[in-house]
């Protein structure tokens, strides 16, 4: 699935033109088509269609306003600026296939979105050799100690930067024992570890168990955290895992606290869980910067008052982009990778969207962008350098802030 592209005119009412109004009429579409080969490609790789779809077209949506108003403001470099947004489904191969259509058909600079660990270490490779930024929305340590030659980046938090918020919570509600369950995934092994170096410190117990997502039911895993007595059950995985492990739990009796990822306990895992099975479940994750002039011009364009840290992630990666290219007047994946960390100097004139930040550029000024879901400043890695953690609970089905980390 992806945007609509632009409609060509029919066969039949070209030949008519022409007729009417001679060989100037047929020159027309290879200005059409000039006009197409000129523009300046973004892609974007985000859920739509399953569990994710909520904020994978949310972030479609905040990627689509930035390209728009930068097409009405007359476009990067000369040139109109085109959106390709694609389904990135649960299949790692159908992951693939999509994104060598979007180099190899779509001739995308950039593939921004993919929050699966998984996916963005299948594809970068692709991206590399094609000379394509990735900007990510996953967190696995893994991912930027590959040898991406610069070309990937991640507006998201670091799997171990996460890690140890966990620990810090565990540490600060008191826990002695903390039962952590996981998938088998590239982001477990670093989460567990760096939960441990936070919490055995401090005397806290550390228990592990690494499932497999796929399974349809968890109770014998659930039975062995029954025998081990945790005061604290830390379920790390995906959505639907993290409700039938939730299920279970509550199945089973435990009296423990229970925390997870905030992708994974929201709305939609109260919803399918149901609000006695959520009611007291903790979340952690990286929270938006909602006190900064960019979150609030975000709120106005997607017209809700609450935003979560992925979508001001997406916006932030489409406008990251864009002044990228527009810094470097390059507007290649290379242009992206040479000039991501120019764009935020500073000392240059903070800029919180990307209209703005090309008409400083274009006064010759240097810029510091600051985004919706932080200060996205990036590390040589292509790490995220800081961010801000929150901490949920669900009381009555709603989903309340319980404290910041």
């Amino acid at each position: 699935m992806r945007t609509p592209a632009t409609l060509m005119p029919s066969r039949r009412h070209l030949l008519g033109a022409a007729a009417a109004t001679g060989a100037v009429a047929l020159l027309a579409p290879r200005r059409l088509g000039a006009q197409e080969a000129r523009s300046i490609r973004l892609g974007s790789l985000v859920p739509l269609s399953e569990d994710g779809a909520p904020d994978g077209n949310a972030i479609k949506a905040a990627q689509s306003a930035v390209i728009d108003e930068v097409n009405e403001g007359g476009g990067l470099l000369g040139r109109k600026l085109e959106l390709v947004v694609e389904d990135d489904l649960s299949s790692l191969e159908a992951t693939i296939r999509t994104a060598r259509k979007l180099i190899d058909k779509d001739k995308v600079a950039i593939i921004m979105g993919l929050w699966a660990s998984a996916d963005v270490a299948a594809i970068a490779p692709l991206c590399w050799d094609a000379k394509i930024m990735v900007l990510s929305l996953a967190a696995a340590d893994s991912l930027t100690q590959l040898p991406h030659q610069g070309y990937l980046a991640r507006t998201q938090p670091s799997t171990s930067l996460q890690g140890r918020q966990f620990g810090h919570f565990a540490v600060g509600e008191g826990a002695r024992h903390v039962f952590i369950m996981m998938p088998q995934a590239a982001f477990t092994d670093s989460t567990i570890k760096n939960i441990a170096a936070i919490c055995e410190p401090k005397g806290i117990k550390i228990s592990s168990l690494v499932y497999d997502a796929k399974k349809t039911g968890f109770r014998v895993e659930l039975d062995e955290v029954m025998r081990a007595k945790p005061d604290m059950l830390m379920l790390g995985g995906y959505q639907s895992d993290t409700v039938m492990l939730a299920q279970e739990a509550y199945r089973a009796e435990y009296k423990g606290k229970i925390v997870g990822f905030a992708y994974a306990v929201g709305p939609q895992f109260v919803e399918k869980a149901g609000v006695v099975v959520a009611d007291g479940v903790y979340a952690i994750g990286p929270v938006a910067a909602i006190d900064s002039s960019a979150y609030a011009r975000l709120r106005t364009i997607m017209k809700t008052p609450d935003l979560d840290t992925y979508v001001c992630q997406g916006y932030d990666e489409a406008n990251l982009a864009i002044l990228a290219m527009a810094w470097g007047k390059d507007p290649t994946g290379r242009g992206i990778r040479d000039n991501l960390r120019k764009i935020g100097d500073p000392d240059g004139v903070k800029v919180d969207n990307a209209l703005d930040g090309l008409r400083a550029i274009r006064e010759g000024k240097a810029i510091n962008y600051e985004g919706a879901s932080g200060p996205c400043k990036f590390a040589a890695n292509g790490d995220i350098a800081a961010a801000n953690f929150r901490v949920t609970i669900v009381r009555g089905g709603a989903i309340e802030t319980y404290k910041m980390l």
